[in-house]
This record gives C-alpha cells, structure tokens and sequence, in this order.
C-alpha cells in the first residue's frame, strides 16, 4: 500500500511539472537586422576601403545585426544609389556626392572638388573643424529619404595614362575616366571626360576607348590594376583628397537600437582610420619604389595656371546659390590657414 501510495505521488509530480512544462512559451530565436550596403569601389578597392568596416561591424554586432556588401554597380548603377537608398532597394551606400549624383547642393563637392584639399587628412578637417558636417547634414536632411553619417579623405586625383604628359598642352584631346565635377573642370583644358562603369574602365584602356583615367592617386591604379594597363603616372593633381561619404536609408537609420548605431559609427571611424594610413604609405611607397608607372611632372609655374583656373571655377560655383558660396567660402578660409602655415602643410 505504501509503495503504491509513493508511485502514485510521483506520478503526480512528474505529471504536473510535464504540464508547466507544455504550458511554457516556446523560446524563438530572434532574426538578425540586415542591411544591404553598395559601394563606389569595385570588388579589388572595395575590400580595402569599405570591407574593414563591414567584417568589424559585422563581428562586433555579434549575430545581432549583418550587413552585406556589394560593390559598384552590382545592384544599381552608381550614379542611381541616392535614389535607390532613399527608396529602400538599398538600405546603406559608400560614396561621393558627387558620383551617385545626390540631388542636394552640397553634391558638386563630394569627390574631387578642384584643388579644395591637399591631402588626406583635410577632409576631416573641413568637416569637424570648419563645419562642413553641419552643412552636409542639413542638406541631406532637407532631401529627405537619406541620413548622413560621416565624411573622410582618401587619394589624391592624379593622371595615369598610356600618353606621356610633361606640360599642360598633352591633356588637351586626353579621354579620361573621371569624375563629374572633376571632369566638368578638366574640359577646359581640352580633357574629354568618358563616363562608364568602373569595372569596364581598365578594358576600355585596352580598346582605346580611354586613354586613362584622373580618378585616383597611385595607390589604387596599382591596387586594382590600372597601372598593368597605362605607361605613365602625373604627379600633379587637381585635388588632394577624394571627399567621400557614408549614409543611410533614413528609415532605417532611425529603427536601429541606440547600441547599434554606436557601433556603426566606431566601426566606421575605424575604417577611416585604415583608410588614412593605407593611402597616405601607399603613395609614398609606390612612387618610390613602383616599377610599373613612369614618373613624370608638369613644372610648378606651368601647373600654377591649372590652380589658377580651380579659383575661377569656385567662384562660378559659389555664384549658383547660397549654399555653395558658404562652402568655396570655407575652402578659401582653410587653404588661407594651409598656405600661411608653411611646411609640413604646404611646400613654400
């Protein structure tokens, strides 16, 4: 009796404990946020100016969010990811203004903006010290439908071409792969911009279809195999440093926990902070050491016209709207500062 009067006792307390235990919430593991994000560069570029940033997001979000990254033009053209962004086909872009043809008046400056900056770390600069970040933000908040995030240097906009050039005259009948602005600048030098996508530029080299390209330093004609197909490097440029930037579907943007849109802006911080030290040694190294690119150089009183035509185009620009004349303003004021500080910030 008193065995079974225990068996029974158990019964029930297993039975009972099988029922709280049916009667829970079953436990669902909550699928990560994920963005997609495009970027300017093209696969070989990409995986130095904006993977770091993706694989340290990505490992520091810990399963709780992903971002995959495309690189240019794998799901819209570049000079459509403004409006692909700010329609949610993509949620997050790494570029210039300028390139994918942002619709704010800020836009013309993103890229190569002729001769705004020296180097790299101008930019940067511009933005935080002179308040260029106030102005982009705005901007882009009356556009509506994208947020910006940051904004950072990168290559100077030498020539690299199959032609040699020794003085101003050799650019003249030049097609070159550029930039809007940039291009819209050259022209009166008698250089043909040609606009295609970026994976297609080293081929079009090789068919004579360009016979070069003033779209970056040294660096990334090395990197991604420009310098296999063009004979000469110009060390003078138009510009120090590649303006670029970082945004965001607005929507999205502002559905992200606080904790991660943290996390997004450190982990791009980090990436500018490669990006400085990647470009500024490769220049260097590769003029000392590259094999590949002839060296050649327009002497400075020649070039000085060049510089002397940047001013004039800056005022035409400052002339279209308020907006533009507060920024060339601020350009002015800076390479004020940059001229009068002598070297290391210029070379007087």
């Amino acid at each position: 009796m008193l065995k079974r009067r225990q068996l029974l006792t158990k019964a029930g307390i297993a039975g009972a404990a099988a029922t709280t235990t049916l009667a829970a919430p079953p436990v669902i593991a909550q699928e990560p946020i994920r963005w997609r994000m495009q970027t300017y560069a093209g696969a070989t570029l990409g995986q130095y100016v904006t993977q770091p940033f993706v694989d340290a997001f990505n490992k520091a979000a810990d399963g709780e969010m992903v971002i995959e990254l495309f690189f240019a033009d794998q799901i819209v053209p570049t000079g459509e990811l403004f409006r692909a962004m700010q329609a949610g086909t993509i949620d997050a872009v790494h570029s210039d203004d300028d390139s994918m043809a942002s619709p704010v008046e800020v836009g013309v400056f993103g890229g190569y903006f002729p001769f705004a900056t020296r180097s790299i770390l101008d930019v940067p600069v511009l933005f935080e010290q002179y308040g260029l970040k106030d102005i982009w933000k705005k901007a882009y908040a009356d556009a509506g439908g994208v947020v910006w995030l940051s904004a950072a240097g990168q290559d100077p906009c030498n020539f690299n071409t199959k032609k040699e050039i020794t003085s101003i005259d050799d650019l003249s009948g030049l097609k070159l792969y550029t930039f809007p602005t940039a291009g819209r600048f050259l022209a009166q030098f008698g250089v043909v911009p040609v606009s295609i996508p970026y994976e297609d530029a080293e081929v079009a080299v090789q068919t004579g279809e360009l016979d070069g390209m003033s779209w970056s330093g040294i660096t990334e004609d090395y990197t991604v195999g420009w310098a296999d197909v063009t004979d000469y490097f110009l060390t003078n440029n138009i510009s120090g440093a590649w303006i670029g930037s970082w945004f965001a579907n607005e929507k999205k943007w502002a559905d992200l926990p606080d904790h991660l849109k943290q996390l997004y802006m450190s982990c791009m911080e980090g990436g500018h902070t490669f990006r400085n030290q990647w470009y500024w040694g490769g220049e260097a190294k590769l003029r000392a050491t590259g094999d590949k690119l002839q060296l050649r150089t327009v002497p400075a009183k020649e070039w000085k016209e060049v510089e002397n035509a940047a001013i004039k185009f800056w005022d035409e620009i400052a002339a279209e709207s308020e907006t533009k004349a507060k920024v060339v303003q601020i350009f002015k004021d800076y390479n004020k500062v940059i001229n009068s500080a002598g070297f290391p910030y210029n070379n007087d």
